[in-house]
């Protein structure tokens, strides 16, 4: 997943962070032996990539570790930062092709998390071929991560309604938007404004090295794509077997990329409704058109009165908002949706909207945010592009995105107001990624995807010098691992054997 950082809409990805036992038993790596040296090492980081990595088990076939890098790569001299990795190793012993580095999205999302997923996402063949690595990207889960606000403030900051519509509304999200980003400033340090998107793409390459790869096989999903899209224009040369699924647009504004969110989430919307209404038990009724319609009351609903949930707390217009979200992002999850709108609708009980929209923001039960990835995903952006615009210019750009989306395009707007309160603002531009000299890169893009927009693979693949487009015919986010045998047999057989698959593959 990746969206701009809004206040009252927290999205992140849903991947609950497993930690690591303690302990090295028969068949962990040795702690004191060296890792073997792989590609050129960057001048003055000879202490970083020829480090000595401690793995330990963690699990059945995982074996985990922490990795040191340079807090500020122009500074390396200076502090460091630690970043968690994990790995299933292959069964294959000294068959295997070698570590496939992964990444979730978010931006962050953890990617140890990933891994503990391994047997569902990824086929078999690809376990037995790869030792599969994932790592929690600086600012994120169990590395050097960032904190803000306590787990009260952020309850209540999910929950708030602003009338942005009104000179007040607005006044008091920026109230809030500054209050986050001095707890972040406060309770986070030096890494806040080094947990940007080059610099944790340079940590992937001390990564490579560090694993003993010459180069780096790569997998990435959603925002994982232009982070995987960032290392190969930083390292063409390092660029081996590469993935990006559900890609992003490096090239589009801020508000270019809400925009096209916005419609995403719309079409999707309108393909659930239809899906429900030819089905049984749904709680929508009449066309398409009146379904949807019936969606946008209940919002309207939890903004004039919140609906109560057994939980204790109220299911406020963007906690039901967030709740919707989730199960869009997978139309196997719609079902889940039915249920949920049904309970609310029929029975005035926010409860799994609530459920959901808690996933949606990596909220544990016990009211903690253990993983850290709300967070994580404004500091992300933040650092990455700042903030554009004016309130003015905000202000024209809501109503494009409400005419763009009329059930979820207010929830999207005004997400320049929290990065305008960021400390050191970035000088980063949007522009597209070419990555001159890199090995081929196959972009995936699923022509229903409602948070990464279709064209937008298109257009990655059109940009990346080496890039070539698979494309997947169907619904939610991402194709590899929840799609069918087609996208899994040609991403495979790219990784596995560097096999192509025929020009312009549609599955």
């Amino acid at each position: 997943m990746s969206f701009r950082p809004t206040v009252p809409a927290i999205l992140a990805v849903v991947l609950l962070l497993a930690g690591c036992a303690s302990g090295s038993p028969q068949g962990s790596s040795d702690a004191s032996s060296p890792v073997t040296a792989s590609g050129e090492v960057p001048a003055g980081l000879d202490d970083y990539y020829d480090q000595h990595v401690a793995w330990e088990r963690c699990g059945s076939d995982l074996e985990c570790a922490d990795v040191t890098v340079p807090l500020d790569y122009d500074h390396p001299g200076g502090e460091h930062a630690t970043i968690a990795v994990k790995r299933l190793l292959s069964a294959r012993d000294g068959e295997r092709v070698g570590s496939l580095l992964v990444n979730p999205g978010g931006p962050g999302s953890p990617g140890t998390t990933l891994v503990d997923s391994a047997t569902t996402m990824f086929s078999a063949d690809l376990r037995d071929a790869y030792d599969i690595v994932g790592f929690d990207p600086r600012g994120t889960g169990e590395s050097s991560r960032v904190e803000c606000v306590s787990d009260a403030e952020l309850d209540r900051i999910r929950a708030t309604q602003y009338d942005t519509d009104s000179p007040q509304g607005v006044a008091d999200y920026a109230a809030d938007a500054k209050k986050i980003a001095q707890g972040c400033a406060k309770h986070t340090g030096a890494l806040l404004t080094e947990v940007d998107t080059t610099s944790a793409a340079r940590d992937m390459d001390v990564l490579r090295h560090v694993l003993g790869e010459k180069q780096l096989n790569y997998l990435g999903y959603s925002y994982g794509t232009y982070l995987g899209a960032t290392y190969a224009d930083l390292f063409p040369k390092h660029v081996g077997r590469f993935v990006l699924d559900g890609a992003m647009d490096p090239a589009l504004s801020a508000h270019e990329t809400t925009l096209g969110q916005a419609e995403a989430f719309e079409q999707a919307l309108h393909a659930y409704v239809e899906d429900c209404l030819g089905g049984q038990a749904c709680p929508l009724s009449g066309s398409v058109d009146d379904g949807v319609r019936k969606v946008r009351t209940l919002l309207q609903v939890t903004e004039d009165t919140p609906l109560p949930t057994s939980d204790g707390r109220e299911l406020t217009a963007p906690l039901a908002f967030s709740g919707m979200l989730l199960p869009l992002y997978d139309n196997r999850q719609w079902v889940v949706l039915t249920q949920a709108l049904t309970q609310a609708m029929r029975e005035s009980d926010g409860s799994m909207l609530l459920y959901l929209a808690d996933l949606m923001a990596g909220r544990a039960s016990d009211g903690t945010y253990p993983d850290g990835s709300t967070e994580a995903n404004w500091a992300i952006n933040c650092a990455d592009f700042g903030s554009t615009g004016d309130p003015d210019v905000w202000t024209e750009q809501a109503k494009e995105l409400e005419q763009a989306s009329p059930t979820f395009g207010r929830m999207l707007a005004y997400g320049d107001v929290l990065c305008a309160e960021w400390p050191d603002q970035p000088a980063a531009d949007r522009a597209p990624i070419h990555a001159p000299g890199a090995n081929p890169i196959m972009v995936v893009g699923t022509t229903g995807d409602p948070a990464t927009p279709y064209p937008w693979a298109q257009s990655l693949a059109e940009q990346l010098d080496s890039g070539f487009l698979v494309t997947y015919e169907g619904e939610g986010h991402t194709a590899y691992g929840r799609s069918n045998a087609c996208v899994t047999g040609a991403v495979d057989s790219f990784l596995i054997d560097g096999t192509h698959p025929q020009e312009g593959l549609t599955c």
